[in-house]
C-alpha cells in the first residue's frame, strides 16, 4: 500500500470511529455509515463560535460530536432568541435537504468546546442520490427538531419564567451529560426573552426548590427529577417522538 492509500485508510478509520460519538450516524446500517465516511471531515468550535450565520450559503452539514449547537432567531437591533437545542443526537444544516442553499438560522457553540463532523454539500447530494435510507433518517431528525422549535414557542406563550427555565437546564443536560453545566445569564436571556433580573429571580425560585445550583457562569444540576415535574409538559414530547421516530 502506497503512503497516499495508507495516509487515505487511516482517515477512514479514524472517521469510522469518530462516527459512533453521533447517535445519527451510529444509526445508520454498515453500508450507509461507510458510504459516508471518507467524506467527513473534523472541525473543532469553541464555546461562543458562530457555526453560521442566517443567510449565508449552506454549503455543508455538521453532525455535532460534543458540545451544543444552539439555533438563535434574529430580530431588528441584533436581538437574538434561542429556538432551539441539537447535540450529538442530530445535525444541523438540514435546509439543503428541504431545499433551501441558506441558513435561515444563527448557529452557536455553547456550553463547552465541541467538534463535528462535517460533510459539504455536494458529497451529501451525491450520496444520497445513491442512499435514500440516510435521507430518511435525517429527515425524521428534522422533524424532531421542527417539535422541539414547536414546543419553544408554545411554552413562551403558556408558561411561566421558571418552567420555561427547567425546560432549557434540561435540554442543555440532556446533551452535555454532565450535571455542572455552563450557563451564563446571557444565554438565559436568549433562550427566555426577558431581563437579567427576571432570569436572576427564576435562578433563585429553582436554587429554593433545590433543583439546581447557580454559581457565576455555570449551573448544577441537582435533582434532574425536581427539575422535570418543574418543566412539566414544557419538555419531554420531542424527546418521545425522537425515540419514536428514530428508535434511540
Amino acid at each position: 500500500m502506497d503512503d497516499m492509500a495508507s495516509i487515505v485508510d487511516g482517515t477512514r478509520r479514524s472517521n469510522a470511529l469518530l462516527c459512533e460519538a453521533n447517535a445519527l450516524l451510529r444509526l445508520l446500517n454498515d453500508a450507509d455509515r461507510a458510504a459516508l465516511t471518507p467524506h467527513l471531515e473534523l472541525v473543532p468550535f469553541r464555546n461562543g463560535d458562530m457555526i453560521a450565520r442566517a443567510g449565508d450559503a449552506a454549503d455543508s452539514i455538521c453532525f455535532p460530536l460534543t458540545g451544543i449547537a444552539a439555533i438563535l432567531d434574529s430580530l431588528e437591533g441584533d436581538r437574538r432568541y434561542a429556538v432551539a437545542l441539537v447535540g450529538s443526537e442530530g445535525f444541523i444544516g438540514w435546509q439543503l435537504l428541504l431545499g433551501n442553499g441558506r441558513w435561515s438560522h444563527d448557529v452557536v457553540m455553547r456550553a463547552e468546546h465541541g467538534t463535528a463532523m462535517r460533510l459539504s454539500a455536494a458529497a451529501l447530494n451525491e450520496i444520497l442520490a445513491e442512499r435514500p435510507a440516510i435521507r430518511t433518517v435525517l429527515l425524521r431528525f428534522v422533524d424532531v427538531v421542527m417539535t422541539q422549535m414547536s414546543r419553544t414557542i408554545v411554552s413562551s406563550l403558556a408558561h411561566s419564567i421558571e418552567r420555561r427555565m427547567a425546560r432549557w437546564i434540561l435540554l442543555y443536560h440532556d446533551r452535555v451529560r454532565e450535571d455542572d453545566i455552563c450557563m451564563t445569564h446571557e444565554e438565559f436571556r436568549l433562550m427566555l426573552g426577558v431581563r437579567r433580573s427576571s432570569v436572576t429571580d427564576a435562578l433563585h425560585k429553582l436554587e429554593e426548590d433545590e433543583a439546581v445550583r447557580s454559581v457565576r457562569g455555570r449551573v448544577i444540576v441537582r435533582d434532574r427529577e425536581r427539575l422535570l415535574l418543574l418543566a412539566g409538559d414544557t419538555y419531554g414530547f420531542a424527546e418521545a417522538e425522537y425515540r419514536r421516530l428514530l428508535g434511540l
